[in-house]
């Protein structure tokens, strides 16, 4: 009989061993982190405080220096509206007419009888001619005593009966030029003419409609000198002084700074938001519009503040970021408050420190995580 072990124990065994040697294990191996990507050639800048100016900021609506509303002065049905939303307009064209019967009829009315008062007078200053020829002859009779007292007295009374007539004609003349020329006037309120040259920038009545003494039909205004109404703060309207050259920007045009100046300070504030409105002459652009959005900044001094290029800056959504380089040459993004940008660079408010590196021209390329190598 054969007592030994049978060779598939043996085998188990075996297995069993080398499972449990020293060294060995199930368990699989982590391979080490993969390195950075590198990226070449990158511009990269060391950011330090600056001098800055400091200024106050307000912000404001571009409006025209000379704008008018025009209305009506008589009730009438407008006729024709020979303009609209952005026609050119001259100075006295005539932009509405309003039905025109009614002070034309009152016209007719101070045309004749100015006419008649013209055959009142010529009859009057007749009778005043006869009147003092008669007085005249009169006289002389009465100076040899060859007309009694009486009769003397009569003709003089006639004289200045007709004088009296003469000088009522007159009158009547003047009375009725004056309502030939109100009736004219009246006449001449049915057509509305441009006040000024410019373009109109609202049509606010249509034809048929009715006219009515003070309710606006078109809104015009003058191109060619625009003011910034800003308002500023009542807490900084010490940075405010007439006269004062600053730069306005005008955010619908870029980053382009303008010129402004300082010609009116509205001296009652807005008892609701604590400000005044401060007028700024701007200069002559054919691109500068009424109601666009502007800036004006008015200097007060300088101060420390850490300045960027704009290229420099990422647009992510409403947000704004800088590619920040550590110390070991990779780049993160990191979002940052910025200021208002001036020459080409731009205040960072918030986000930076003095002796961060960020990449200054990063365009469209994607650098986080990435090893950068400066150039």
């Amino acid at each position: 009989m054969n007592h030994g072990i049978p060779g598939a124990l043996v085998s188990a065994a075996l297995i069993l061993l080398v499972g449990f040697q020293p060294g060995c294990s199930s368990e699989p191996k982590q391979s080490a982190p993969a390195a950075p990507e590198k990226v070449r050639d990158i511009a990269v800048l060391q950011v330090e405080k600056a001098t800055v100016p400091d200024y106050v900021e307000a912000t404001g609506t571009v409006r025209a220096a000379q704008t008018a509303q025009l209305a009506s002065q008589v009730m009438g049905t407008i006729t024709s509206i020979t303009v609209h939303e952005g026609s050119p307009i001259q100075r006295g064209e005539v932009l509405v007419s309003i039905d025109a019967s009614q002070p034309q009829a009152g016209y007719e009315r101070a045309s004749t009888a100015l006419q008649a008062s013209e055959q009142d007078i010529a009859a009057a200053d007749a009778d005043y001619a006869l009147a003092e020829a008669t007085m005249k002859r009169y006289q002389m009779l009465y100076d040899k005593k060859s007309v009694s007292p009486q009769e003397f007295d009569e003709v003089k009374t006639k004289l200045a009966a007709a004088k009296a007539r003469r000088d009522a004609a007159h009158a009547g003349k003047a009375q009725a030029n004056a309502a030939l020329a109100e009736a004219r006037t009246v006449v001449g309120f049915t057509r509305i003419r441009a006040p000024f040259n410019g373009f109109v920038t609202a049509k606010l009545a249509d034809v048929g409609t009715m006219a009515a003494p003070g309710v606006p039909l078109l809104t015009v205004e003058d191109p060619s000198k625009f003011r910034l109404e800003a308002t500023v703060d009542e807490s900084k309207m010490g940075a405010v002084r007439p006269g004062e050259t600053l730069p306005v920007v005008i955010d619908a045009l870029g980053d382009r700074s303008f010129s402004g100046k300082v010609v009116q300070i509205v001296p009652v504030a807005d008892p609701a938001s604590r400000s005044f409105v401060v007028k700024i002459e701007l200069p002559t652009d054919p691109q500068i519009r009424s109601g666009l959005f502007g800036r004006a900044r008015f200097p007060k001094g300088e101060r420390q503040s850490i300045v960027i290029p704009q290229t420099a800056v990422l647009n992510r959504g409403q947000l704004q970021a800088v590619y920040v380089v550590g110390k070991d040459q990779v780049a993160s993004l990191r979002f940052v408050t910025l200021g208002a940008p001036s020459d080409q660079k731009v205040e960072v408010l918030s986000g930076l420190q003095s002796g961060d590196a960020i990449v200054i021209q990063p365009g469209e390329r994607e650098l986080s995580g990435k090893q950068v190598e400066a150039k």
